[in-house]
């Protein structure tokens, strides 16, 4: 069954083109607190399922170090300026006591400080500290401190829920950095339209994924990003779900109504928003990484399309009985007709945390 999607007005800026896919993290919820979310007749919380692909953008709270590395300097020596003082994941806040929040900053900063030490105060899991660092005067005359890093990440998703008062939850799990592993702790982050332009299919030898357009001008913002979880990421909406995408509020289930069987997956992965026959093989109610369900794709035409689960679609709702049960997010690299995902009701509560 398929329903017409009205998602996109008519966008006039530059496209982007990105194949980037969001990885999974653990960390506790920053989500605005005590959300007021409407509910049925019934008691039961109502949202609307979605199932739309987004172009996601965060940026990091202070400047992500990625890594450590060898400089050459000026005379051909080699040497190490910052092992043992930094580690990947520390977040670098301030540099000779000033606040510093984008790469460009800092570099500009290292360059104007010359050959003198240079004063970091890093953020270590949720613990400060002060290292000093000498920097190393290279070839170019460019002073280095021999660290990667990085202040921003961005990539598709899939849009999960809105909830009557617009709040949004999305992807199902945490984004990571890339490099690092750890969840990326944010300061802010915003929400943009994207289109699928492909879709690489999974095989038995590798995951598939998306690859797709994202509108990344201020004028096209879909909302703003305030939290990253283990469970998702989540924000406030500025379009109208109902009015602008023809959207239909549905109840969430409880974790205990979610049964093994027949359910649907609804994803915009073939251009149009649709819902794709799936089967629910496992419920794993008490499951302590929010792998909550296990699935299997049984859709003809989305196993044609994309072999099966494919990144890119974390955060892809999952329906039974008119409810909404979960969240894509998980693909198993054996066998890409099946996943995981997580409870919608889980998802929730970690917004309102």
């Amino acid at each position: 069954m398929s329903m017409e999607r009205r998602m996109y007005r008519r966008w006039l800026a530059a496209v982007l083109i990105f194949s980037l896919i969001l990885t999974v993290g653990y960390a506790r919820s920053t989500q605005q607190e005590n959300a007021d979310i409407p509910v049925s007749a019934a008691g039961e919380t109502l949202v609307y399922p979605c199932g739309m692909a987004v172009g996601i953008y965060l940026q990091t709270s202070g400047v992500l170090i990625v890594g450590t590395g060898e400089v050459t300097d000026e005379t051909g020596n080699v040497t190490n300026p910052a092992k043992g003082l930094v580690e990947a994941g520390d977040y670098i806040e301030t540099v000779n006591g000033q606040g510093v929040g984008s790469k460009t900053e800092l570099v500009n900063t290292i360059r104007d400080q010359g050959n003198e030490p240079v004063e970091l105060t890093v953020r270590r899991d949720g613990d400060e500290q002060t290292v000093s660092i000498q920097p190393v005067r290279g070839s170019d005359g460019i002073y280095m401190l021999g660290i990667w890093v990085r202040d921003d990440t961005q990539g598709i998703g899939t849009l999960t829920y809105v909830t009557q008062d617009g709040s949004f939850g999305a992807l199902g799990h945490g984004i990571s950095d890339t490099d690092t592993g750890t969840l990326v702790e944010t300061l802010s982050g915003t929400l943009y339209p994207a289109l699928v332009t492909g879709v690489i299919r999974a095989t038995s030898s590798s995951a598939g994924s998306l690859t797709g357009s994202i509108f990344y001008e201020e004028s096209c913002s879909l909302g703003l990003i305030s939290g990253n979880s283990a469970c998702g990421i989540f924000g406030t909406l500025s379009a109208d779900p109902e009015e602008d995408w023809g959207l239909t509020a549905a109840p969430v289930a409880a974790a205990e109504e979610v049964t093994e069987g027949s359910a649907i997956l609804r994803s915009d992965i073939s251009g149009v928003l649709q819902d794709y026959d799936i089967e629910i093989e496992r419920v794993c109610p008490y499951d302590t990484e929010n792998k909550n369900l296990v699935l299997r794709v049984t859709d003809p035409e989305l196993l044609e399309l994309t072999g099966g689960i494919i990144q890119g679609c974390s955060g892809s709702p999952i329906l039974q009985d008119g409810k909404l049960v979960g969240a894509v997010t998980h693909v198993l690299l054996e066998d890409s007709t099946r996943g995981y995902g997580i409870f919608a009701e889980t998802m929730l509560e970690s917004a309102a945390a």
